[in-house]
């Protein structure tokens, strides 16, 4: 039997899975925009002020990694998890500024086995991420497939 926490089994709909929190500093914002999203209100302090944001604020897609690695540290690296077929939807709710404290949490929503795989479980959650004053800033709604125990053994 796999000794991973986490298999299709134990993710009840309803259950709500915690993520953790991180920090997102101004260094990180600029060092990811550099990369991946050049747009000045991800690179520029002054130029962030003078946008709808009202500071310097981390790209979406970087939201998006962050929240992907809480919930790789939360339960993923530590399940029986065979991958994602996909998001089902994203929204960016509100600017993720530097020096914004970010918590996530999972919830699930739906599971179902596999029709033509019985050995592996789609499960759909829907997660978030609040900031320090307990304001959305992501929120998004995925599956992910898992196999059983069974299988994972």
């Amino acid at each position: 039997m796999t000794t991973k926490k986490w298999a299709f089994e134990d993710f009840e709909e309803g259950g709500t899975i915690t993520l953790g929190s991180k920090t997102v500093t101004a260094a990180e914002i600029i060092e990811f925009a550099s990369e991946f999203d050049a747009q000045p209100m991800h690179l520029d302090e002054e130029a962030g002020k003078a946008s709808i944001l009202g500071g310097l604020s981390a790209s979406g897609w970087h939201t998006c990694c962050v929240f992907m690695r809480m919930m790789c540290d939360g339960f993923l690296l530590d399940s029986t998890s065979q991958g994602s077929p996909g998001l089902d939807y994203v929204r960016w709710k509100k600017p993720v500024l530097a020096g914004d404290t970010l918590t996530g949490r999972s919830r699930t929503i739906a599971k179902r086995i596999s029709k033509s795989r019985p050995g592996l479980g789609f499960v759909t959650v829907q997660s978030e991420l609040v900031n320090q004053r307990n304001e959305i800033v992501l929120e998004l709604q995925n599956t992910g497939m898992f196999l059983t125990r069974e299988a994972a053994a």
